[in-house]
């Protein structure tokens, strides 16, 4: 870990998790998306949330590494081993002195920098929340794709149950009217 001077009084950190060896699609955070890798268009969006006093790439491939210094953005080595992004995350969390760390996911190219900001809200307004995540609703007709991720929510808006496939079960179909599902949007605070 270098112990960037970026790290040193940070408030919220915005970390993403990026590696090369995607088994759906290799390579996937450097492709090329209008001219720019996808990577760092999460970078630059991300970037633009105000509740983040630093955003940066956690990988563990030097290819990664290499364009997210062309492009001027804050990247640290991780080790190889990491099962999951999140574990990538907690790798360079741990030696951060923040408040909150944000898990921003590299994928995700059209991120809202007001959705960082609506995730992070709740948690520095009230200590006692220890995680926050994002869900928006999801139409009927895109619950059975199990690419979405949907949650399930109790009337105090915590999160239920995390399932690819479509939750609730609809008995009786849907009956018109708003949709009962929600999309998980793959961001935690």
């Amino acid at each position: 870990m270098s112990h960037e001077p970026w790290a040193a009084k940070a408030r919220v950190v915005g970390l993403i998790p990026a590696r090369y060896a995607s088994k759906r699609f290799p390579g996937k955070a450097l492709a090329d998306l209008c001219g720019k890798p996808l990577l760092q268009h999460v970078v630059e969006r991300s970037a633009q949330a105000r509740s983040l006093s630093s955003v940066v790439v956690a990988t563990d491939d030097a290819r990664i590494a290499e364009a997210v210094r062309r492009f001027g953005g804050k990247v640290e080595m991780t080790a190889e081993t990491h099962p999951s992004g999140t574990d990538r995350i907690a790798e360079v969390a741990r030696e951060l002195e923040c408040e909150l760390v944000v898990n921003i996911q590299g994928d995700e190219p059209l991120i809202v920098p007001a959705e960082i900001d609506a995730a992070v809200a709740p948690l520095l307004a009230d200590s006692s929340i220890p995680m926050g995540t994002l869900a928006c609703p999801l139409p009927v007709d895109q619950a059975g794709d199990p690419n979405a991720v949907k949650v399930v929510v109790g009337t105090d808006g915590f999160a239920l149950y995390f399932s690819r496939s479509p939750i609730p079960y609809l008995r009786d179909g849907h009956t018109g009217g708003a949709s009962p599902y929600r999309l998980h949007v793959g961001l935690y605070v």
